[in-house]
């Protein structure tokens, strides 16, 4: 049996891998020719659609010497472009060349007129579809496919992937920025204050927290600078925090005298239901990240423009504010326990900076239209690595992991390529199967 059919005997082709082998050229560029014996030269492979519609646009191929421009739709089998009934979509007319993998029926336009196929079944080299399976065997891998293999890339192609995986990760958090923007009418202090709420919920309370910042007028919060007191009872009556009935406990009881004027002279109406404590550790007690939040906005009434114009990592004097008296010895109301100031700690800060700040720069920088991607880098660098398990095992491949930057970078690989099986649209994956991206 020829080695070619031999793989094809044990692998079950896949249209993803088509995708790539058209679009890297991974077949040779003289000597193909049409299932009708027509010679076709591939001047280009088209533009790659990850949209519906042929998946590549604009193609140009040479067919008997004749040079047609137009689209190029991939299937494994020539019958898959019945079975996607495209014969009856429009968008389908201009499809110039139909590249499969097995030729079993032939496929005609509306005219009457068959559609020239190729099939790669007897071009492709050996070698791709031998390291496409090796990538892909489960039984080789338990964190990431390419695990055995991360490191033999070349640090320049993986060094210079990373750095495009933290634009991209700064690219995907700023689509719900601009959402915020266009919510909040390009108020750029209301979407920090919202973001803020965001990262002071955490994973388990961040969507209530920012719709605890949507259930007030921004307006409010400036209103209230320099007045403590009042916007924690605000943001903690809001949070429905208040609705608690402790006799002796004071502080709670004048909290509660507040907001209750608050409500009335603001007509607020509080969110539909409390933030979360389970499974949280005490200094992420929803009470705890929102009276901390209120002290830092009741000192600071254009916080958004101090950080912005801030091109150090000089946060700390603009979070600095710990909460009131009350909480030295409280975590919930009516509960004592060991005094201690409720400051923001390094480690929160470096979050804050990593998922609100630097995304905020980012994006406002793209709104003004220009681009300091240099100056985040630096800034990033200089902040330390994130510790999680994901971090951690590709720590294990010997990677070199020092700063957030590579951190958010690893992140951004892992949940967007590795766990989705997209080894091909990643550097590091096309270069185990000898192929840049």
């Amino acid at each position: 049996m020829p080695a070619l059919q031999r793989v094809f005997y044990f692998y079950e082709m896949k249209e993803d891998l088509l995708h790539f082998i058209w679009k890297y050229k991974k077949y040779p560029v003289n000597g193909l020719e049409t299932t009708s014996n027509e010679p076709v030269y591939i001047k280009s492979a088209g533009i790659h659609n990850h949209l519906s519609g042929p998946d590549f646009f604009n193609a140009q191929i040479e067919l008997n010497g004749q040079l047609w421009a137009g689209n190029v739709e991939i299937h494994v089998k020539s019958s898959d472009w019945y079975a996607h009934n495209h014969q009856e979509d429009r968008n389908y007319d201009n499809v110039i060349l139909h590249v499969v993998w097995e030729d079993d029926i032939g496929v005609y336009r509306k005219d009457g007129g068959q559609i020239p196929t190729l099939s790669l079944k007897n071009y492709i080299p050996v070698q791709v579809l031998e390291n496409y399976q090796k990538l892909f065997n489960v039984k080789n891998h338990r964190f990431i496919n390419c695990e055995n293999d991360f490191d033999k890339v070349d640090g320049f192609i993986r060094n210079n992937w990373l750095d495009r995986l933290f634009i991209e990760r700064l690219e995907q958090k700023s689509v719900y920025i601009n959402e915020l923007l266009r919510y909040t009418n390009n108020n750029w202090e209301q979407v920090l204050f919202l973001m803020l709420l965001k990262s002071f919920g955490s994973k388990i309370n961040r969507e209530i927290f920012v719709e605890i910042g949507k259930s007030i007028d921004f307006s409010i919060i400036r209103k209230l600078y320099k007045k403590p007191f009042q916007m924690e009872s605000l943001l903690l009556g809001q949070a429905n925090l208040l609705e608690v009935t402790i006799d002796d406990d004071q502080y709670l009881n004048e909290l509660k005298k507040e907001y209750t004027f608050l409500s009335h002279k603001f007509n607020l109406i509080p969110v539909f239901k409390s933030p979360e404590y389970f499974r949280l550790r005490p200094m992420n007690f929803p009470t705890i990240r929102l009276a901390q939040l209120s002290a830092i906005y009741a000192e600071n009434n254009n916080l958004f423009h101090s950080l912005i114009e801030n091109n150090e990592l000089d946060f700390q004097e603009y979070f600095k504010e710990g909460t009131s008296q009350y909480w030295d010895t409280h975590y919930n109301f009516g509960k004592n326990s060991k005094k201690g100031k409720k400051k923001i700690s390094n480690s929160f800060l470096n979050l804050l900076i990593i998922n609100t700040i630097i995304p905020l720069k980012f994006a406002y920088n793209r709104y003004q239209g220009a681009q300091d991607n240099e100056g985040l880098f630096k800034m990033m660098a200089k902040i330390k690595k994130e510790e999680n398990s994901i971090i951690a095992n590709f720590d294990k491949l010997e990677t070199s992991i020092l700063s957030a930057k590579d951190s958010q970078a690893y992140l951004q690989l892992y949940n967007n390529y590795c766990t989705k099986d997209k080894c091909l649209d990643c550097a590091i994956g096309a270069s185990l199967l000898n192929v840049k991206v």
